[in-house]
């Protein structure tokens, strides 16, 4: 488990707002690494046709791929308030976006650029460690999120005592948000999520908080 790839490409490239070539050469292996965690995460939910899904913090454009590949008469969308991460995952999903399957736009989860009640399901996979005002934030998914809607923060980490030194570095070095299972809870009802289910995974350190509207 790697939580952050090489410490030089990453300090370049910046996690919390990718930029530059090694902006993009980060989001490119992060697309690789995290191929495992957004997959385990994806297949918690159950999707219906016509969906309307939204990926927030949508980075290197992988996880609107799988979304597509298992909802492809979905409506898809991606946010990202980097400029290198919007341009990436546009690339990698250039064909879907010219058949109108998908759309990717510029925006930041402070200030979402959606009608309220416009999406049946977001996800936001390895985003939230750097969300700002993190309870303000998940007000705002919130309010995108359609009643009875379904919303899937994906972390490869969560604050438990057996977290290793190296992940402690780096959630020390990166400044990054790190609930544990409790704090999650408190923090989706304080947004005004009606409920809350918690998913981790044996033998990682996964989370995948499902909160409902």
């Amino acid at each position: 488990m790697s939580l952050i790839p090489n410490r030089e490409l990453t300090d370049a490239g910046n996690p919390a707002k990718p930029s530059g070539k090694a902006g993009a050469e980060m989001l490119r292996y992060m697309n690789e690494e995290h191929s495992d965690l957004t997959i385990w995460a994806l297949d918690l939910l159950s999707y219906s046709n016509g969906d309307r899904l939204l990926d927030v913090g949508c980075g290197g454009g992988a996880t609107l791929r799988y979304l597509y590949d298992r909802i492809p008469d979905g409506n898809l969308t991606g946010v990202d308030y980097s400029e290198v991460s919007v341009s990436l995952s546009k690339e990698l999903n250039a064909d879907l976006i010219a058949d109108g399957k998908m759309e990717i736009v510029s925006g930041s989860v402070e200030a979402l650029p959606f009608d309220d009640n416009s999406f049946d399901k977001i996800v936001t996979v390895e985003s939230f460690y750097f969300w700002p005002a993190p309870e303000e934030c998940l007000k705002e998914v919130r309010r995108v999120l359609a009643p009875h809607g379904v919303f899937l923060l994906v972390s490869e980490i969560y604050e438990r005592p057996d977290l290793t030194p190296h992940c402690r570095e780096n959630i020390s070095k990166y400044s990054m948000n790190v609930p544990g299972i409790d704090e999650f809870k408190d923090l989706f009802r304080s947004a005004g999520f009606s409920d809350t289910i918690i998913h981790t995974k044996d033998g990682e350190f996964w989370i995948a908080v499902e909160g409902i509207k």
